[in-house]
């Protein structure tokens, strides 16, 4: 029986609205289940820190538990991988950074495209790298450190938190502009290179701030300098590495990812209720403490500071022939 052409044209519309209506029914449940964040560090250091933070506040205003994962190595790549790899719909999540926007760079062999298969939820905090070393080093200043590196060859390794993280970057390039040689020491994390240089293993590194600071202000590690393009709130008293060396800027920062197909309404969400709570009072207070400031936009923002900063930081591991160790 042939339909009439009203009921033909009723019925292809209803089914074209079909899924569209499926993906905001899910997007307004969403989340029905346990949520799960990766973090590419061990657990204690800044992102983990973060990851946290934010996980109890996602917890408590969608009635379901965000669950913190540990999958350190790899600069993140392992994290990230399982993140791009999972099904796209919300109920697996990446504690992104700062890093990642270096790895393509690094690493030739990846399996994943970070623009391409990694949608930016949210932002968590943004905080500087800081220069630290232990109170035994005689070097008050970065020019003092620079000379006593010279007159010591061999004697002052340099730490970061991780192979290929913006730990190890900004640390290369440190050692290229200042002209010194000191050898890269990495960690799965700054947990473990604060333990180490809190018991003088190592004797400088290169660390996020919200992982050392408390150290600093106890004078159990010395910072040197602070690598944010001007003196960070949290130690106004310690000068920017740009002060010695012009132009130097290297910060760090926290977000929230997803694969790049997540339903929209799904990222949305999460970006309201993340945004919600880095302007809650106990949070912030919480970065505060840690040295860190919100890092409040939208996911279109966060996507493109990425594209910004995997061309900013291609640019520099070229030019200081940075490998991977």
């Amino acid at each position: 029986m042939k339909l009439p052409r009203r009921q033909v044209l009723r019925l292809a519309a209803g089914a074209a609205a079909l899924p569209t209506t499926s993906l905001i029914v899910r997007a307004q449940a969403y989340p029905s289940r346990p949520v799960h964040i990766l973090v590419g560090f061990a657990p204690g250091g800044p992102t983990d820190l973060a990851a946290r933070l934010i996980r109890q506040w996602l917890s408590d205003r969608l009635g379901q538990p965000f669950i913190v994962e540990n999958r350190p190595g790899a600069a993140t790549n392992i994290a990230t991988e399982a993140v791009v790899c999972s099904h796209p719909d919300g109920y697996t999540l990446l504690a992104a950074v700062s890093s990642n926007t270096m790895n393509p760079a690094l690493y030739t062999n990846l399996a994943f495209n970070f623009i391409r298969d990694i949608a930016m939820v949210a932002g968590i905090q943004r905080s500087p790298l800081v220069l630290e070393v232990h109170p035994s080093v005689p070097a008050m200043s970065v020019p003092e450190l620079i000379a006593y590196v010279k007159e010591n060859p061999g004697k002052i390794s340099l730490a970061s938190f991780g192979s290929g993280t913006i730990s190890q970057i900004a640390g290369e390039l440190f050692k290229m502009t200042a002209g010194v040689e000191m050898v890269h020491v990495p960690y799965r994390g700054s947990a473990a290179m604060v333990t180490d240089l809190l018991g003088g293993q190592v004797l400088a590194a290169v660390d996020n701030l919200p992982a050392s600071i408390e150290h600093i202000r106890a004078g159990k590690l010395r910072a040197l300098a602070v690598l944010s393009a001007a003196r960070w709130h949290a130690l106004p008293e310690i000068p920017t590495l740009a002060e010695f060396q012009p132009g130097f800027e290297a910060s760090a920062w926290v977000g929230i990812g997803a694969p790049r197909d997540t339903p929209v309404e799904v990222v949305n969400k999460l970006n309201k209720e993340i945004n919600a709570g880095l302007v809650d009072p106990k949070i912030a207070a919480r970065l505060a403490d840690l040295g860190a400031i919100a890092f409040t936009a939208s996911p279109a923002e966060l996507d493109r500071i990425v594209v910004e900063q995997t061309e900013k930081w291609s640019k520099v591991i070229q030019a200081a022939h940075v490998k991977p160790e």
